[in-house]
């Protein structure tokens, strides 16, 4: 039987949230937002099942580029692997930081910095966009002749440090403060006060910032989110809000000179305001009323069947075809998007339960072979819904928004 071991990562990772949780709750430390936790979740598992069908593709291209492209044929060997490991850090140093830097990159990679929470659910918010970015920088390692394998296999490895430095739960630790990347260092990195912005963007070794001047220990209480925050728990908004700023940001300008500035320069030339704009075109905002702990296990529930099945999909994803990868793929983000919307009160949630209920129905029938059945089964679904529509949209109203 051939499976996908990275479908164990899932409930390992989740484990370790757990823990930090129930250590954190024994001391009596605030550290956990149940909603903050759920958004923060949600974009992981949409990066984790777009990883499905992505990472054999950067397979191929490294693979292509170090066979045609690649400057020399390096072997294997434990120096080599040292050193592979070292300029893996050095390119994500630099990625780091110009996505920092660079509106185009920023864009992709300001999820990441969207909590106003720090625990280990924040390393999860990681979007799609930016891991392609990412994998764009790490051509340079294909270029000099590693092979994909040994590339792959790094990724991995070096991917699975950043998850731990996510903590509020861990202090100072002495000499290795000089040489990693620490929770207190990344810290820093995640924090909104002023002293700490652009600061600390190694990955794994912290002598990067050191050497390039970007390096800050952690002294006053960070706090953590974006300077302007962001006020909403919806999936979709999340993901494109500075598409939209960026994209009225150019459309203020003149001249393609301008609006090239605008979309290669820094974050803070795009006007804050136009956040607020943005905001009122999509009539996007935060609901302030608490939601009860009935609805709450609702989202939850929702959260944990994904994180369940997704982990299964993973396994499982060689014996899977491609119409099932895409009908799960579909459902998958339309239960992520629907979580944000219950969270933030809205009222067309009721529609979307429709489109998923559709999803739901095409997976256990698309390869039934016997269509009058299939067509039986769709009219009466459709009759049920017509006859009942107004009882459900008020009973599901009465649920889900108080």
């Amino acid at each position: 039987m051939h499976i996908n071991i990275l479908g164990f990562a899932i409930p390992l990772f989740v484990g370790f949230i757990l823990l930090e949780y129930c250590i954190a709750k024994k001391k009596g430390l605030q550290y956990f937002n149940l909603h903050n936790s759920i958004a923060n979740v949600s974009v992981g598992i949409a990066e984790r099942l777009a990883d499905v069908f992505v990472a054999g593709v950067f397979y191929f291209v490294y693979d292509s580029v170090q066979k045609k492209y690649g400057l020399f044929h390096i072997k294997s060997g434990v120096f080599v692997w040292i050193l592979l490991f070292i300029a893996t850090d050095f390119i994500w140093y630099w990625y780091h930081r110009l996505g920092h830097d660079i509106n185009l990159f920023w864009m992709a990679h300001i999820v990441h910095h969207q909590s106003e929470d720090y625990n280990l659910t924040v390393s999860a918010r990681i979007t799609v966009l930016q891991a392609v970015f990412r994998h764009g920088f790490w051509l340079i390692l294909p270029l000099l002749g590693f092979n994909a394998g040994m590339i792959t296999t790094i990724l991995l490895v070096h991917g699975l440090y950043p998850f731990f430095i996510h903590t509020r739960l861990i202090g100072k630790l002495g000499i290795l403060e000089y040489i990693l990347v620490t929770p207190s260092h990344h810290r820093v990195h995640h924090a909104s006060n002023e002293k700490y912005l652009d600061k600390n963007y190694g990955d794994v070794l912290i002598i990067w910032d050191k050497l390039f001047g970007t390096f800050v220990k952690e002294e006053e209480e960070p706090v953590y989110g974006l300077t302007k925050p962001l006020n909403t728990y919806s999936f979709l908004w999340q993901h494109f809000h500075f598409f939209i700023e960026l994209y009225l940001a150019v459309q203020n300008v003149k001249g393609i000179k301008e609006k090239i500035k605008i979309v290669f320069g820094r974050p803070d030339k795009v006007d804050p305001s136009l956040r607020k704009k943005a905001e009122e075109i999509f009539q996007v905002h935060q609901n302030q009323i608490a939601i009860d702990k009935p609805l709450n296990r609702y989202v939850v529930w929702q959260i944990i069947v994904l994180l369940i099945s997704l982990s299964v999909f993973i396994l499982l994803e060689s014996y899977t075809s491609v119409h099932i990868k895409v009908a799960f793929s579909l459902l998958t983000v339309l239960t992520l998007i629907n979580c944000g919307a219950i969270m933030e009160q809205k009222r067309w949630v009721f529609y979307m339960e429709y489109i998923r209920l559709a999803v739901i129905l095409y997976l256990p029938f698309y390869s039934f072979s016997y269509w009058q059945l299939k067509t039986a089964v769709i009219i009466f679904v459709l009759a049920m819904i017509i006859s009942y529509y107004n009882t459900l949209q008020k009973s599901y109203y009465r649920y889900v928004l108080k």
